[in-house]
């Protein structure tokens, strides 16, 4: 049994049956005969004790009960690349494996091809491999020097996900044989990181995209790796536990795209280290745990010089209680798109057309929500609202038709830092439209409308409920996204059973559902 541990094989990645773990011990447990490897399995319920074994501690593990004791012959070490390549593809030495007649299967594709009996032309198959899967096939080391650059010299892209790679090492083996690297999948492969700085090598110069989602790296790790990869563009790291960041310095300037979702951070402020990214673009934090957002150095109505070019961003999933993290975010000055469900925020308005205008309203240089676009006629009724539903507030806290006695309290535009932008932009809300105003909760009655379009007999009717206050402008916002009408200008009537016959135009944008005397089953007319 000794011949057939490794040399190397304690810290090695390995394979028993379908679970994987890592070997900490290699040697003889007495009284029993023989070489066991002790091993930590990644999923605890496996194992029967933390490493100790009749009073004698051979390793240690994170979970009390995550270890065992295997013997070297159950043990998978893995293969090297090329093999998995040869038997993921169908090109190992026992000839190609066919799919229907003629035809040979790269992955997910189905290629046809005459004849393919010769080594020669097997070896010209895997010459023109360039995108490359061995996810899940058990590579764990390089293999032969040279042999991957001179076997598949074309490869740009490899997914070598939940694998049986140990080191960084091992992958800096692999990649340095693959010239023009450009993507590189490796989640779900834990693995050791260098601890200090390394020499900086042109093995990674082309790398743009890299995922090391459950690979155990920190970000300090990240940081030490970082000068290897100069053209970086796209970095996952979902679901490393990673807690605390630190600033890159002269490092993934070149990034567009981070993913640090599923790592619980400590705060919020941990992502004014990475704010000075200039070319980040787009920014997820699903799950992260963060309960606020701040950029201190804007104050109302002015923009951060944090995250400078920051298009998208995603918070779904977090701990966001406070609207003043919503009013942080106009702050970013190239923001276009936000998800944000499942934050405790938005069950402040259990309204969801109300919340959605209400953000929308709040952050003015937004495109997309939620994956939902923002057309102009949707924006321009969420900001009317806006005006006019805190308009009252706005007089109470020493806001004016007068410019020149308009002064409103800090607290307010803490609250609503973009109202005297909107105030601008349509003017002060006038004394007639505040009076009478319903509160936000949306009490007031719902009707049950049904929405017709009689010009597209294919689209079926739809029945939808709706607060007599509703705007036209609102509804017609509501109605783009519920029949996904392209941006077109949409013509609204309705049709009773008192005016039969009869319909009545919807012309008036600003002016809501009950000025049309409008009542529960009632039909709602849509042409564009």
């Amino acid at each position: 049994m000794t011949a057939r541990v490794p040399s190397d094989a304690l810290g090695r990645r390995v394979l028993c049956g379908a679970e994987y773990a890592t070997v900490r011990y290699v040697g003889s447990v007495p009284p029993t005969a023989g070489i066991w490897l002790g091993v930590e399995w990644d999923d605890p319920q496996r194992g029967k004790h933390d490493g100790t074994y009749e009073g004698t501690q051979y390793f240690k593990c994170r979970h009390p009960r995550g270890g065992s004791f295997i013997r070297p012959n159950k043990a998978n070490f893995g293969v090297d690349f090329l093999t998995a390549v040869k038997d993921r593809y169908g090109l190992n030495d026992q000839g190609v494996q066919h799919g229907t007649e003629n035809t040979l299967v790269f992955g997910k594709k189905t290629v046809e091809f005459v004849g393919m009996d010769s080594v020669a032309e097997q070896q010209s198959q895997l010459n023109r491999l360039v995108d490359i899967s061995v996810h899940e096939c058990a590579v764990s080391h390089a293999g032969q020097k040279e042999e991957i650059s001179r076997t598949c010299p074309n490869i740009r892209h490899i997914n070598l996900s939940k694998n049986l790679i140990s080191s960084w090492e091992t992958v800096t083996a692999i990649a340095s044989q693959v010239q023009n690297l450009e993507t590189l999948n490796l989640s779900e492969n834990k693995m050791k990181f260098p601890s200090t700085s390394t020499s900086v090598s042109s093995v990674f110069s082309k790398l743009r995209i890299l995922a090391l989602n459950q690979t155990q790296i920190t970000w300090t790790e990240v940081l030490l790796c970082a000068p290897g990869w100069p053209a970086l563009e796209e970095l996952y790291l979902t679901s490393n536990n990673i807690t605390v960041l630190e600033r890159p310095d002269n490092v993934l300037q070149t990034l567009k795209l981070l993913d640090l979702s599923d790592n619980q951070l400590l705060d919020g402020n941990q992502l004014h280290l990475i704010a000075h990214l200039p070319r980040l673009e787009q920014l997820i934090l699903r799950n992260t745990g963060i309960s606020s957002i701040h950029f201190p150095d804007a104050g109302f109505g002015c923009k951060t010089k944090m995250f400078p070019s920051l298009k998208r961003l995603a918070i779904n999933d977090n701990k966001i209680s406070q609207w003043s993290s919503i009013n942080e975010l106009d702050k970013l000055s190239s923001l276009q798109s936000l998800q944000c469900h499942n934050n405790p925020f938005m069950d402040t308005e259990k309204n969801p057309e109300t919340l959605r205008q209400l953000i929308i309203a709040k952050i003015s240089q937004l495109e997309v929500l939620n994956k939902s676009e923002i057309l102009p006629a949707e924006r321009k009724g969420a900001e009317l609202d806006y005006r006019k539903i805190f308009g009252n507030d706005w007089l109470a806290a020493g806001g004016n038709w007068n410019p020149e006695k308009n002064k409103p309290s800090e607290e307010f535009l803490t609250a609503h830092p973009r109202y005297p932008s909107l105030c601008l932009k349509y003017g002060a809300p006038e004394e007639g439209e505040l009076k009478g105003r319903q509160p936000l909760t949306l009490k007031n009655q719902l009707l049950t409308l049904t929405i017709k379009c009689p010009e597209k007999p294919e689209q079926k009717p739809v029945e939808k409920k709706l607060p007599e206050s509703m705007t036209i402008q609102r509804v017609k916002g509501l109605l783009y996204r519920l029949l996904k009408i392209p941006g077109s200008e949409l013509k609204l009537s309705y049709e009773s059973s008192k005016l039969e016959g009869k319909e009545v135009e919807l012309d008036n944008d600003l002016k809501p559902l009950q000025f049309y005397s409008i009542e529960n089953g009632d039909c709602v007319l849509v042409r564009w």
